[in-house]
């Protein structure tokens, strides 16, 4: 629940309401409540402020998962899957974009410009194992390049992962993680998104 929630959202809204408080408290001659809106409301109106400066909002499934899926990703999904998952799907702070530094890591985002974005994720059943599928924009990074980078990403996401990647339409790649019967990977490597929030 709480990675659903922006917390700029939130500091913004309690923020408003306290600092509010406080100024019609001081017009009505309260100093108590005049207290509470210029000591904790001004200072949470300005951290909401900051963090929704500085928020990358959550991924969304661009498939519903489907129970199946869902019975699928409890007995195969690797800790790895999970972990990119959750990290997309919920709001972060302080990063240029979603999986920013493992892009940078696989040599696909030579700079902040030509780096891909990714603009949604689904889950999927290939070939009686579970995959997770990340959709990106990639106007500038072509398939060519993605493709020469598997040996790495395989290496990078495993082990118990094979990749598949695809390109759908022109500009858009498809990355599939597929979990194989080695499937035993405990978390990302070194660089991962889990250790650049």
């Amino acid at each position: 629940m709480l990675r659903q929630t922006s917390l700029g959202t939130l500091g913004l809204v309690l923020g408003g309401i306290l600092t509010i408080v406080g100024f019609t408290a001081y017009f009505n001659g309260n100093p108590t409540l005049n207290l509470v809106g210029f000591f904790y409301g001004i200072p949470l109106l300005l951290g909401g402020l900051a963090l929704k400066a500085a928020e990358l909002v959550p991924i969304p499934f661009s498939q519903p998962t489907t129970p199946e899926l869902l019975t699928l990703r409890k007995t195969q999904a690797t800790a790895t899957q999970n972990q990119i998952r959750q990290d997309v799907t919920r709001y972060r702070y302080g990063q240029e974009a979603h999986l920013d530094t493992t892009l940078s890591f696989l040599g696909l985002s030579p700079i902040d410009e030509e780096r891909p974005v990714i603009t949604g994720l689904r889950e999927a059943e290939i070939q009686d194992a579970y995959a997770l599928i990340l959709e990106f924009d990639s106007p500038l990074i072509p398939l060519q390049v993605w493709q020469d980078k598997q040996r790495k990403m395989e290496s990078f996401f495993g082990p118990g992962i094979r990749v598949e990647i695809a390109q759908p339409e022109s500009e858009k790649i498809e990355l599939a993680l597929i979990t194989t019967s080695q499937a035993s990977s405990p978390t990302l490597k070194e660089g991962s998104e889990v250790n650049a929030s």
